[in-house]
């Protein structure tokens, strides 16, 4: 088995489509959602993992091109900019997988880890320098 993160964006047409439905029923993947949101335009964003077979993921994100489903890496969902960074410490006890975290107590120097973080996005209503920001 393979999990595979991905982040896509779907366009109106699909927005209306059970595109998660047919990825579990027809493709026989197991789906975990991280993050999804509908826009008033109905461009659809969902930050997920798929797990199943090497093929089986291809398939199902074979279905999703063909839909016109932007298909990205996830690591694309959340991005910290160190440069805006002052290690406040603000976003710290509210990130649940501790992505945000300080490594060295000496230094008290914030820093981040993509393969922890879920892209739950706490991170950026929390930030008051904007350090953090999101793509979806």
């Amino acid at each position: 088995m393979t999990t595979k993160r991905i982040h896509f964006k779907f366009p109106a047409k699909a927005a209306s489509q059970p595109v998660v439905t047919h990825l579990v029923r027809d493709y026989n993947l197991d789906v975990n959602i991280f993050h999804a949101r509908v826009n008033q335009k109905e461009e659809g964003f969902m930050m997920l993992d798929l797990t199943g077979s090497d093929q089986e993921i291809a398939n199902g994100l074979e279905y999703l091109k063909s839909l016109r489903i932007e298909i990205h890496d996830a690591d694309i969902g959340l991005q910290w900019d160190e440069t805006r960074c002052t290690s406040c410490g603000n976003c710290l006890n509210h990130c649940p997988t501790n992505a945000l975290y300080i490594p060295d107590r000496s230094t008290m120097k914030v820093d981040y880890r993509s393969d922890k973080c879920v892209e739950c996005l706490n991170c950026i209503d929390n930030c008051p320098f904007g350090a953090c920001s999101s793509l979806i």
